[in-house]
């Protein structure tokens, strides 16, 4: 089986569905192993040896009035969490340029809350200008929004709007009782109509099954965003997830391989959890298929030193793009 997907890479293609599955329930170290080499062959042969790095800020914490399951910010939720209104440009632009200090190309400014309002929507585009101009790309995560709030941010120099669809359609409800997975896809509709660069996938290991995980790939392969973060839960104490078990470091690596070769022209990032779910094997998310990585500091739980990821970039021979 593993013989198939490698000629289908090596011919141009992309793996099935029925492929995907059967990867799913690959097991022992050899087979595994295979799988790894076959994703990063598909990784250099697709996106070259350079990793892009993006860096987020969360620019306004808590108090969201959506339930999702996961989330330490939901009011829903009791999750023991910083909680702020919109933090002032200043704020922003030094934590952008500390990012850049470090190799980063893109940065998120990210909100809580189902959307973001128009005082603060204004106070957003004037960050995203003055980051433009200290040489980053900016992108934003502010919820479910329209084409005329999009086009006003793509003109203020919004380069890339984030909007995750979390996890497969049947799923979704499960999760989340606030908003339809039918809003996620028209906001990301509006996103691309407004010219923006879309980045868009999930969060793993919050009861769904590689069913799921595979639908999720799909449909993001049927909307073709360019950038397909993959997250993982990270448990927080407060939250309805508090005792769901992190997923397993191969069951997370084997994620990254099969939407490496689902999506293998795509931007394959690994952001939340990826301390926490890969630990002693987090050196192999390019070994598994990743071309791009959230460094530092995640939404409302620690990540890795910027020095930490350059450190990895450079023990596998690859640059930052």
């Amino acid at each position: 089986m593993l013989e198939t997907i490698k000629d289908r890479i090596n011919n141009g293609d992309s793996i099935t569905i029925d492929d995907a599955l059967q990867i799913s329930r690959l097991s022992g170290t050899a087979n595994l192993l295979e799988l790894f080499y076959i994703a990063n062959e598909a990784r250099e042969k697709y996106r070259g040896r350079s990793v892009d790095l993006c860096a987020i800020i969360n620019a306004k914490s808590g108090s969201c009035p959506e339930d999702c399951s996961y989330c330490a910010q939901s009011s829903k939720n009791k999750a023991p969490i910083d909680v702020y209104p919109l933090i002032k440009k200043e704020a922003v632009i030094e934590r952008a340029k500390e990012a850049k200090d470090n190799g980063v190309k893109r940065f998120c400014i990210v909100t809580s809350g189902k959307k973001t309002g128009k005082k603060d929507l204004r106070e957003i585009a004037s960050m995203i200008k003055d980051i433009r101009k200290i040489g980053l790309l900016p992108c934003a995560t502010l919820g479910l929004m329209n084409k005329d709030e999009l086009s006003f941010l793509k003109e203020s120099g919004l380069e890339r709007y984030h909007h995750n669809l979390e996890t497969s359609e049947r799923f979704f409800p499960e999760i989340c009782g606030t908003h339809t997975y039918y809003e996620k896809l028209k906001t990301i509709e509006a996103a691309m109509l407004s010219g923006l660069s879309v980045c868009s996938g999930g969060i793993f290991g919050i009861g769904e099954t590689w069913e799921d995980r595979i639908d999720m790939c799909l449909a993001l392969k049927e909307i073709e965003v360019d950038s397909i973060p993959i997250n993982f839960l990270m448990p927080i104490k407060g939250t309805s997830l508090e005792n769901m078990e992190i997923l397993h470091p191969f069951e997370a690596l084997k994620i990254i391989s099969i939407y490496r070769l689902m999506l293998p022209k795509k931007e394959i990032r690994i952001c939340g959890g990826r301390n926490q779910a890969l630990r002693e094997f987090n050196s192999m998310v390019f070994m598994a298929g990743a071309d791009s990585l959230l460094a530092g500091n995640y939404l409302t739980t620690t990540g890795r030193t910027y020095d930490d990821d350059l450190w990895l970039i450079k023990a596998h021979g690859l640059t930052i793009l």
